[in-house]
């Protein structure tokens, strides 16, 4: 999904790269500190939109790491860094299985196998403030008040990790599939 200029240029897209690493059981903690550091690292490079690490749930081993960057070459600068490699190869013996996904735009919201046509970017746009409205909404209606009290920055950053999460993991999904036909409608005959 990339959006072109009147000179017919494309505009750059951010970029998300989802890191899934099996930690072994008795390296959780150290693989921890690491991610921690790995994440200070990577909020100093150009063009670093965030990240986050999501832990595993019950049962699990398995932590994702997600990175986003304003563009792939930002990605590309932080990614060929040595600065990147060297906490790399801190990672040794602290994880069993490594895999990576890269996603640009708004797409990592929408799963698509990758013979499928791209879906408009004006449909990706319109659902996806169909469900930011719809969390927004219900974390301000339900969670608001369980939290007015707290310094403001904690709430906007509950409600963003909330929001960002519930999307990702819900709300995008089902709105994909319920939506799956106005996506990706049949090509005409």
């Amino acid at each position: 999904m990339s959006t072109r200029f009147q000179d017919n240029r494309v505009a750059p897209q951010p970029v998300t790269v989802t890191a899934a690493r099996v930690v072994r059981p008795d390296r959780r903690e150290a693989f921890e500190e690491w991610a921690r550091d790995v994440q200070a690292l990577a909020a100093t490079f150009p063009g670093h939109l965030g990240s986050s690490t999501l832990r595993p749930g019950a049962g699990s081993d398995e932590y994702h790491l997600v990175y986003r960057f304003a563009d792939a070459d930002s990605l590309a600068g932080w990614e060929r860094s040595p600065q990147r490699a060297e906490l790399v190869a801190r990672l040794g013996d602290l994880v069993e299985d490594e895999r990576f996904a890269v996603v640009e735009g708004l797409e990592g919201f929408f799963g698509r196998p990758a013979s499928a046509p791209p879906v408009p970017t004006w449909r990706v746009v319109l659902l996806t403030v169909l469900g930011v409205f719809s969390l927004t909404s219900s974390f301000h209606v339900l969670v608001q008040p369980l939290v007015a009290a707290w310094p403001w920055p904690v709430q906007l950053l509950l409600s963003a990790v909330l929001v960002v999460s519930g999307l990702r993991f819900a709300v995008m999904p089902a709105l994909t599939r319920v939506f799956a036909r106005w996506l990706r409608p049949a090509p005409h005959r």
